[in-house]
């Protein structure tokens, strides 16, 4: 039980975070962190997809009608919860039976680097190609999905090195 009102308070907390502070941030015009993915990373290994995709879902739905964006948050952290086991699993040694929760602690530094690097750069690709939905400037669409998963990883490992503690 204790374990869910911690998800819960989590979930409401990175979205209060991120709706609140982290979207009125762009770092030179462009780098925006979207810290309320780290919900997703974090999540446990023993999760089913469903379950990973509707909590998604849910926590882009809510970004979406606070930021008046018509489902790009939701889109984009469905898809990066759909591929998300995957990803983990290449990045881990645990076993696949071994139940844990993916983090610096639990996954080595350099495991949850790659780990959450790649999740935010699919997540990144992801939101920024619906959001401009053309290529016409792909020099400008390429530096914002690169600024952005720069500054979600670099606020992602402070958040998680913190939250383990």
């Amino acid at each position: 039980m204790i374990v869910y009102l911690k998800r819960v308070g989590l979930f409401v907390v990175l979205i209060l975070l991120q709706v609140l502070i982290l979207n009125n941030i762009h770092i030179y015009g462009y780098g925006t962190p979207f810290l309320y993915i780290f919900f997703l990373l974090i999540y446990s290994s023993n999760a089913s997809k469903n379950t990973l995709m509707l909590w998604a879902f849910l926590m882009g739905l809510i970004i979406d009608t606070f930021t008046n964006t018509p489902g790009i948050n939701a889109a984009s952290a469905t898809i990066m919860a759909f591929i998300r086991n995957p990803i983990l699993n290449s990045f881990t040694l645990h076993d696949n039976n071994d139940i844990f929760e993916p983090g610096i602690s639990s996954m080595g530094l350099n495991s949850f680097i790659k780990y959450s690097v790649a999740l935010t750069l699919i997540f990144c690709i992801c939101l920024q190609l619906l959001n401009s939905f053309s290529f016409f400037d792909p020099i400008q669409l390429l530096i914002k999905i690169l600024t952005d998963t720069l500054s979600t990883a670099i606020c992602i490992l402070c958040v998680d090195a913190v939250w383990r503690r």
